[in-house]
């Protein structure tokens, strides 16, 4: 079946089989033009699908870094969710424990210290021709007290001022620490001694914590102290 083109110069309809217009001599082009041709209906095959703009490019393709493409939103069950740890205060009897094994410590120290004492000052009254009586031990008693309230006051201002906890706190898993729950500094730790031996006399300073929420005594107010679970 023939089909008609229309001739590009005078636009008269001719056979696509002839060379030249019947009408005007005109030579045809090369690039035809098909009249009278219904165009197909165009439809998908069963095999073909639909292809997304997504499928298509890619963010990665485009060049865009990894932190600029869109992220899908969480949902609020997926939200990490951020909790204060909790902290946990030395209660008043896990403080009276520490506190007594620590006084076996110091009193171990203080036997020790003692005896070098008491042997260094009977040597010392052997070379003079003397002998330690009542009369010759006031100062060998002296020095004795001196070193029992240095060696306590350097037990507990060294060991606080250091990392926050005696050998009695360490054992019970407890420290001093600051507003800041840093360790607290040796003027701290000298402050919260000297009250604790002020405060001692009266007994409610220490008897304090069972009533304070903080769990703090007199000298951790004092000091502004306060003694927490590791």
């Amino acid at each position: 079946m023939d089909e008609f083109i229309r001739c590009p110069n005078c636009d008269f309809s001719i056979i696509n089989t002839e060379e030249r217009c019947p009408h005007c001599g005109a030579k045809q082009l090369p690039r035809r033009v098909i009249l009278d041709r219904k165009p197909q209906p165009f439809t998908l095959t069963p095999d073909e699908e639909a292809l997304e703009l997504e499928d298509i490019v890619k963010p990665q393709e485009l060049g865009y870094p990894r932190e600029h493409q869109a992220e899908p939103p969480q949902s609020q069950a997926d939200a990490p969710v951020w909790r204060t740890p909790e902290i946990r205060r030395g209660g008043f009897l896990r403080r009276v424990l520490a506190f007594i094994i620590d006084l076996v410590v110091i009193g171990l120290l203080s036997i020790t210290m003692c005896i070098i004492s008491f042997i260094a000052y009977k040597v010392g009254l052997y070379g003079h021709g003397r002998a330690v009586t009542w009369q010759t031990s006031p100062p060998l008693i002296f020095f004795l007290a001196l070193g029992l309230a240095g060696l306590t006051t350097g037990y507990f201002v060294l060991f606080h001022g250091m990392e926050g906890k005696t050998i009695g706190k360490w054992l019970l898993g407890m420290r001093v620490v600051g507003a800041e729950r840093q360790t607290i500094t040796y003027g701290q730790a000298f402050l919260r001694w000297i009250a604790l031996v002020g405060f001692a006399p009266v007994g409610l300073g220490f008897l304090w914590i069972i009533w304070s929420r903080e769990k703090r005594a007199w000298h951790d107010y004092l000091a502004r102290t306060w003694v927490i679970r590791d």
